[in-house]
């Protein structure tokens, strides 16, 4: 159950409540998924992403399976400006690899990471931004549903990382050792109805001779500001390992900092077969202050125009009878 998200992709759905800014008042989480949404979580705001998992492999040709537990895991943190958010994100696995070709059946347990990245996501294009025109319209239920074209442009972020990986590791390529770069560009697409679409296009581990072409597509639904479900595909290409994994979940806010979900992974395939069940939360530290804009009317402004005003009455001169 390789992670990226590491992308869901922050709730998705919390994007169609407050899609004006990178902000937003309930948390932005990117589980249940492994996709990673366009948008940051905002200047000031950590947050933690974990999620353990079981896992059952099986590769019919070459007779093992494997059956073992992990836990994915990402901190993320909105530095300086809205668009940018630096994040660690990985997932690390315990296993035992049973080989079944022998009369006797030969266990291997295992135990690393399968990824570990820090990386930075920068929000290079938010169609949604100062569009006055998207905003609900107070006095119809239908204008608000109606489909708008508009939406048809994504919010794109791109994202820069770089893994690690030990000597030997049971997960990674034989030639995969030590820090590799990472690369995606994500697309996110908020409709009307509380439907969002994520894709992150990524490369990873580039460099090596197994570096690997990763997609995913991710769409949710949420029934209301609680409850969100979602479906992903992940497709993942390379030399050493290729696979197409399906996801089905959803998630529940519990509070405006504090999210609860769970998911299923599968695969169609034997070589090896995949199935996982994850369970999950995301928990915010919020320290965001929203810029105070002074358009002159503040009280403290209207308390020096009132000096001001009061210090031209006394600068006045005035003649012996009266007059200025």
């Amino acid at each position: 159950m390789n992670s990226t998200k590491p992308f869901l992709p922050l709730l998705f759905f919390v994007m169609t409540i407050a899609a004006f800014g990178q902000y937003t008042d309930v948390i932005n989480s990117n589980r249940p998924g492994v996709s990673q949404s366009a948008f940051a979580v905002g200047p000031n705001v950590i947050q933690f992403e974990a999620g353990p998992y079981i896992v059952k492999e099986e590769h019919t040709p070459l007779k093992y399976d494997v059956s073992g537990f992990g836990v994915d895991f990402a901190a993320r943190y909105g530095l300086l400006f809205e668009p940018l958010e630096i994040s660690v994100i990985g997932t690390y696995q315990n296993d035992t690899q049973t080989f079944n070709s022998s009369f006797i059946p030969v266990e291997n347990k295992r135990s690393n990471f399968k990824n570990f990245t820090i990386g930075a996501k920068y929000l290079v294009y938010d169609p949604y931004k100062n569009a006055e025109e998207d905003k609900p319209n107070l006095y119809s239920w239908k204008a608000n549903r109606k489909f708008k074209w508009k939406s048809l442009i994504p919010a794109v972020a791109v994202y820069a990382g770089a893994n690690f990986d030990t000597k030997d590791n049971p997960y990674t390529a034989p030639d995969v050792e030590g820090f590799s770069p990472k690369v995606a560009v994500i697309s996110q697409n908020n409709f009307n109805g509380g439907w969002v679409f994520v894709v992150n296009l990524i490369k990873d581990r580039i460099g090596s001779e197994y570096s690997d072409f990763q997609y995913i597509l991710t769409l949710t639904h949420s029934f209301n500001p609680k409850w969100v479900v979602f479906g992903e595909t992940q497709g993942i290409k390379s030399d050493f390992y290729a696979d197409n994994l399906f996801r089905f979940g959803g998630a529940y806010l519990w509070s405006k900092d504090f999210q609860l979900d769970t998911a299923l992974t599968f695969n169609t395939k034997d070589t090896p077969s995949v199935f996982g069940v994850n369970f999950g939360m995301s928990y915010r530290l919020d320290f965001h202050k929203d810029k105070v804009i002074d358009n002159g009317n503040s009280a403290k402004e209207e308390g020096k125009r009132q000096s001001r005003g009061q210090k031209k009455k006394k600068d006045v001169d005035f003649d012996d009878d009266g007059n200025l």
